[in-house]
């Protein structure tokens, strides 16, 4: 698994959303490449904004016990996949905008770095390492780069 907190790493995939155009079909799937972006940036928001609501106990024991693992692992994600329904995208989003943000978020992530996720509390899985973080991004923005082509 690259890692995302590597500067040249973020940077590939920078440089592959920057491909993307608002056209860009997916291989599979039903998002656009706009709602594609925004889906992505839930992630960062999680970690970096409060705008979702945290999960209950049972649905967070649910999500440590039987989800944490596919998602952190360094196993890549299947096509069409489930998702969590903060991160189901629908409507039209605009794509500069989502696109903008999700290279910030990007960019914030890897200047934090590793040491600023080490033991960093997620909503839904608890305490996560530095790789686990690690994985939990790269490993979603590849899935949905790949799904885009790039």
């Amino acid at each position: 698994m690259k890692n995302i907190f590597d500067q040249s790493v973020s940077n590939e995939v920078i440089a592959r959303i920057n491909t993307l155009t608002p056209t860009t079909p997916a291989k599979w799937g039903k998002m656009t490449a706009p709602q594609m972006l925004a889906h992505c940036n839930v992630t960062y928001e999680l970690v970096y904004d409060s705008i979702h609501p945290k999960p209950s106990f049972f649905m967070k024991f649910i999500m440590k016990t039987m989800v944490k693992k596919t998602v952190v692992n360094d196993v890549p994600y299947p096509k069409n996949g489930r998702t969590g329904d903060m991160f189901i995208i629908t409507g039209d989003k605009d794509f500069s905008a989502e696109k903008t943000r999700l290279i910030n978020y990007i960019n914030k992530a890897q200047q934090d770095g590793a040491s600023f996720f080490e033991g960093k509390e997620s909503d839904g899985f608890g305490k996560l390492t530095a790789q686990e973080w690690n994985n939990l991004f790269y490993k979603h923005l590849d899935h949905h780069l790949t799904q885009f082509g790039y």
